[in-house]
């Protein structure tokens, strides 16, 4: 999925998709983009009655330029210990959160996320964060809640200090799948209830018997994933220890 910002053509694109009656999801299929990302894009530009891709390009360049003004980018990560290159580091962590972001993570939780990523350590202390990325401890406090609540870093205390530093490990992925997996399990139980109480052989009970199927299918192969990925590093933490 390609990521970075909508282009000129991509607004005018979004604009005649409008015009002809297509939904969201038809024209994201058109662009490569998710459906998220064009119901962003026509929301905070008029809405689909009002939307106008010069408009909207122009209002986009306002939004940056304000930002730019407002948000002074964050220092170069340096780390010359490697003999790293700051620039394409810095370069490196601007696509990476653009693909978060992209992804449907929101700005301030892709910029911590990548930050700690980015870091050799994979830790860093609220106090590091507010520092590197240049905002608000509040800012740095909610995007870590949000993280940490979709399994994707944790906390621990820093040795011989009375502060807590911020975690990302190994296991980043597998948690986040784990907290998929809960979600897919809470989805399979909603739709045997609507099940239940739809009836079977009515169109909307019918619709979620399908849709529970489909539920079951993803929460099968998150299974599969979490066992291969669990064996992996198995794998690894026994070769770190040959």
């Amino acid at each position: 999925m390609p990521g970075g910002r909508l282009t000129d053509a991509d607004r005018e694109h979004i604009a005649a998709g409008l015009a002809a009656g297509l939904g969201y999801a038809e024209i994201g299929r058109t662009l490569g983009r998710p459906a998220s990302t064009v119901m962003r894009e026509v929301t905070r530009n008029g809405g689909p009655d009002d939307y106008r891709a010069e408009r909207a390009q122009e209002a986009t360049q306002r939004r940056a330029r304000r930002r730019k003004q407002s948000e002074p980018s964050a220092p170069p990560l340096a780390d010359g210990s490697y003999g790293r290159d700051p620039q394409a580091v810095a370069d490196f962590a601007e696509s990476f959160t653009a693909l978060l972001i992209e992804q449907g993570l929101p700005r301030m939780e892709a910029r911590v996320l990548a930050c700690l990523q980015i870091t050799d350590a994979g830790a860093l202390t609220a106090a590091e964060l507010v520092e590197r990325l240049r905002v608000s401890p509040a800012s740095i406090s909610n995007a870590v809640a949000f993280l940490e609540q979709q399994g994707m870093l944790r906390r621990e205390m820093v040795p011989g200090a009375r502060r807590e530093r911020y975690v990302i490990d190994d296991d980043i992925w597998l948690r986040n799948l784990v907290a998929s997996l809960q979600m897919q399990n809470a989805l399979a139980a909603i739709t045997r209830r609507g099940v239940e109480v739809l009836g079977p052989d009515t169109p909307a009970g019918a619709r979620f018997e399908l849709s529970g199927e489909f539920v079951v299918i993803v929460g099968a192969a998150l299974r599969q994933a979490i066992a291969q990925w669990q064996e992996r590093l198995a794998e690894h933490a026994a070769e770190r220890e040959s």
